[in-house]
């Protein structure tokens, strides 16, 4: 039995609605929805759960929907039928607007194609237009020539004078016609062509002078108009160079510009020779005429932009005219005013005026203007172009001449070029170094020239024949920069080949002190500033190409000043003190002063070649090599002195020494009375050696630095190791003796020592050992040779030491007889050492030897002929020499 359907409630009824369908649906939701109510009214009934409400309410839902989805299939089926309708409309209106739009577009290609046609014609028809017009102007040209020619040649000029009369335009094609017309003339050959001629030149000449007249009224007026006209006129007839030299030759600036020399700066005038016066830096007239010439040029770029249609070529002449005139005449009269003085006038003044005027120069460059080239004043192609329908000439007006900045900077070239081209400025520069030099060291040649010391002359002669040769001038005579540096140091040295160096000092001579002979690094810097202001106006005003090469000619002049004349000279006077001093007296160590001042200035002149003069010389490799080769030959020959002055002074200090050790008594190690002996502290020869070796200690220490002072002290005590070495085989040893010897050996050590040279150390450690088999025992004597250093030593070789031994005569037996019994151990020990010769010492000491250099005892010292193996034993190599880099 079915069940009734029920009537739907409202708000079922609004769920089961299309609209309910058309967002977004969940099926949870819908049945939830239709079930909720009667939900509600299940829970409320108290009875049994009745499916009956559920069952008839879903039934009369999905009735329902059954109908709404057959409305909505017939709905669809409707809207598709429309659609496929809809759409064979649209296909049908698209390909009807297709075959619209193609034959729109060919329309517009066939439209496109006449219009290119027609363009092609416009083109054509144009160019022949063009052609025909250019034909008619040619025409017209050539018939208004041949018109005015005929004019002419009747000499009737009644036109001309009427259209010269219509004002400025009129003016204006005169000038043209007169321009063509008197090119034209010179082309025609005709009969009568020579007074037709002249008859044009004549009255070109007329037109030229009225137009100048006519300019020079409007200028005297102040009437720019008149006078542009005027200048348009004359540029369209000969290019308007006759009107720019009329403007420039009547400006006041050239006429009011006679100067008289009224402010004359007696200062600068009384400084400007003086080497220690700083180059000065302005001049009081140079100023004044440079603020004018600012002043006036930066007035006439306004008037000349507005009167001239060439400005910048007018400018151009106007500066011409302000360089060739007016400073030109106010340099030469500094120059002039430096006649009669010092050449360092002469340069300050030069260089003065060309920074002033460098400023100027940059200054003026701001008033560059855009160039042209004034049309040339007869031009044979004139007719030509005129005939073939070219552009008039003056077209050429808009080509680009020289600018302004170019033509300044020729214009302060040319100032300057009397004055510095050839080798006229580096001959001057160099014979003003030279002259400085030899005047400045003037005091210092005059103490060493006459200087009373033997053997003086034949040292300073080679010197002075050396200037007196490097003086000479070539076959041709011309000399060279070094030629005129030596000349000026024999003038202001008063040297010549033939001066007595012994002379007494001439009357009207400062005297000469022991001061005017030191040498002082104050002066080298002061050398070096006065080389350097002169390597300053190399630079500015030598051309660039040419710096290298005056950098190395005063690298020479300052190589003989400073090297030469000065620092060898200085070396040459304190070698030849040392030759001729007394050996009986102590030897003198102002030589280290010396050669203390000698390694400052070189050091002080290589920094300065290094820093300053090297550098410029850069853009020229092979100039570079030759300075640095010649540099290097000077620094070698001061450096090849100084060692000569170095070992001259140690062989005179060494000499000293072993002239104290010959004054050693017999009886000094082996006294009569002991306790005389023991009052003492050292021998007499002792006290004397290590005085005069704290002197040298102290003095090298004070004066020398680095490896100059190591070398130094190291060859003083590698000789005095050998003096002793030789001193200890000629004296007997008692026991009390012994005590004294080893006093003063302990003596030599410690000053030795305040050396602070290791190798020195190890030497004098070997000596005072030796002096310690004076003191031991006979039967010990044996066992303290063959340990330490004297372990390494074969044992006949020192015998001769202890042969002196007071109790020698007792001892050499045991001495032998032991020594027949360790013959074994000796040589094995020897064998350990590879001592089988006395050369192959201290074996263990090898790497500090490779630290250290250990220098030798020089050769040529007196008494060191026998020093025997032992001595040799220590001498590995001759210690390196003087180096002015030895400063640390």
């Amino acid at each position: 039995m079915s069940v009734p359907p029920r009537a739907l409630e409202p708000s079922v009824r609004d769920h089961l609605r299309l609209e309910a369908f058309e967002g977004k649906f969940d099926v949870k939701d819908f049945v939830g929805a239709i079930s909720e109510k009667l939900i509600a009214q299940s829970k409320a009934d108290t009875g049994p759960f009745d499916p009956k409400p559920f069952i008839r309410t879903f039934e009369a839902a999905v009735d329902k929907l059954i109908a709404v989805r057959k409305d909505v299939q017939a709905k669809t089926e409707q809207m598709e039928k429309s659609v496929r309708v809809a759409e064979r409309d649209y296909s049908k209106k698209m390909s009807e607007l297709n075959r619209g739009f193609e034959a729109v577009g060919q329309s517009f290609s066939g439209m496109e194609t006449k219009m290119n046609e027609v363009g092609r014609t416009a083109i054509r028809i144009g160019e022949q237009m063009e052609s025909v017009h250019q034909q008619r102007q040619r025409a017209q040209a050539a018939y208004d020539l041949i018109d005015y020619y005929n004019q002419f040649a009747k000499d009737d000029t009644t036109r001309l004078d009427a259209l010269k009369k219509e004002g400025k335009e009129g003016r204006r094609k005169v000038a043209v016609l007169l321009r063509r017309l008197a090119t034209v003339a010179k082309e025609v050959d005709l009969p009568h062509s020579d007074k037709t001629r002249e008859n044009i030149d004549r009255y070109c000449e007329k037109l030229e002078k009225d137009m100048l007249h006519l300019f020079d009224r409007a200028y005297r007026r102040g009437d720019p108009k008149m006078m542009h006209h005027c200048a348009q006129t004359l540029l369209d007839f000969n290019g308007g160079a006759s009107c720019v030299q009329v403007y420039v030759n009547q400006h006041d600036f050239f006429i009011n510009r006679v100067r008289a020399d009224t402010n004359i700066d007696d200062h600068l005038w009384g400084a400007l020779p003086d080497p220690d016066a700083p180059p000065p830096v302005s001049e009081t007239g140079l100023q004044e005429l440079f603020q004018e010439i600012r002043t006036t040029v930066g007035q006439e770029a306004q008037i000349v932009q507005a009167v001239f249609p060439n400005p910048a070529y007018v400018m151009q002449v106007f500066l011409q005219r302000v360089f060739a005139q007016s400073i030109q005449q106010h340099l030469e009269q500094l120059v002039a005013r430096t006649t009669g003085m010092p050449d360092l006038a002469f340069l300050r003044i030069l260089q003065l005026v060309h920074q002033q005027t460098s400023v100027l120069v940059e200054d003026l460059k701001a008033y560059e203007l855009p160039s042209v080239i004034p049309r040339s004043p007869i031009d044979s192609s004139e007719f030509n172009r005129t005939l073939k329908g070219m552009p008039a000439s003056n077209a050429s007006n808009t080509a680009t001449a020289a600018t302004i900045s170019t033509m300044l900077e020729t214009a302060m070239e040319e100032l300057f070029v009397p004055y510095t081209e050839g080798q006229r400025y580096l001959e001057k520069e160099s014979r003003s170094l030279g002259e400085m030099y030899a005047s400045y060291l003037a005091k210092f040649t005059r103490y060493h020239e006459r200087t009373d010391t033997k053997g003086k002359s034949s040292m300073f002669g080679r010197m002075v024949d050396q200037l007196s040769a490097a003086a000479a001038t070539s076959p041709s005579g011309s000399s060279s920069t070094s030629a005129q540096a030596a000349a000026a140091l024999m003038r202001f040295g008063k040297l010549s080949a033939s001066t007595d160096r012994n002379s007494s000092e001439k009357p009207g001579e400062d005297p000469i002190r022991d001061e005017d002979g030191v040498l002082s690094v104050e002066i080298a810097e002061t050398m070096l500033k006065w080389h350097a202001e002169a390597i300053g106006r190399c630079v500015e005003l030598g051309s660039a190409n040419d710096v290298p090469k005056h950098t190395f000619a005063l690298l020479r002049v300052l190589s003989a000043a400073i090297g030469n004349s000065y620092i060898e000279t200085a070396i040459e006077t304190a070698q030849a003190r040392l030759e001729v001093a007394d050996t009986k007296t102590e030897p003198s160590m102002q030589p280290l002063i010396v050669l203390r001042e000698v390694d400052l200035i070189c050091h002080l002149w290589q920094r300065y070649v290094t820093m300053a003069l090297l550098p410029l010389a850069s853009s020229s490799v092979t100039v570079r090599r030759e300075m640095v080769v010649f540099n290097n030959q000077a620094v070698s020959r001061i450096e090849g002195g100084a060692n000569q002055l170095t070992q001259k002074l140690t062989d005179s200090i060494v000499a000293w020494l072993s002239t104290q050790l010959g004054k050693q008594k017999r009886t000094d190690f082996k006294p009569r009375n002991d306790d005389l002996s023991f009052a003492r502290v050292n021998t007499d020869p002792c006290i004397a050696c290590c005085d005069i070796l704290e002197k040298v200690r102290d003095a090298a220490k004070a004066t020398l630095s680095g490896k100059n002072l190591e070398v130094f002290l190291t060859e003083v005590g590698v000789a005095f190791h050998g003096l002793l070495l030789e001193h200890l085989k000629k004296f007997p040893v008692s026991a009390t003796g012994g005590l004294m010897l080893a006093k003063d050996l302990k003596s030599y050590q410690d000053v030795i020592d305040s050396f602070s040279i290791p190798s020195l150390h190890e030497r004098f450690e070997f000596i005072r050992q030796l002096g310690n088999v004076f003191l031991v025992k006979p039967d010990i004597l044996k066992s303290y040779i063959t340990e330490g250093y004297l372990g390494r030593i074969d044992s006949n070789l020192l015998r001769p030491y202890l042969a002196q031994r007071s109790d020698w005569g007792q001892a050499e037996k045991g001495f032998n007889d032991t020594t027949d019994g360790a013959v074994a151990d000796g040589k094995a020990m020897r064998d350990r050492f590879g001592m089988g010769r006395l050369s192959m010492i201290m074996k263990d000491l090898e790497p500090l030897r490779e630290q250290i250099s250990m220098p030798s005892m020089p050769t040529s010292m007196p008494g060191m002929s026998n020093f025997g193996n032992i001595a040799s034993s220590f001498a590995n190599a001759r210690p390196p020499r003087f180096s002015s880099s030895g400063a640390t």
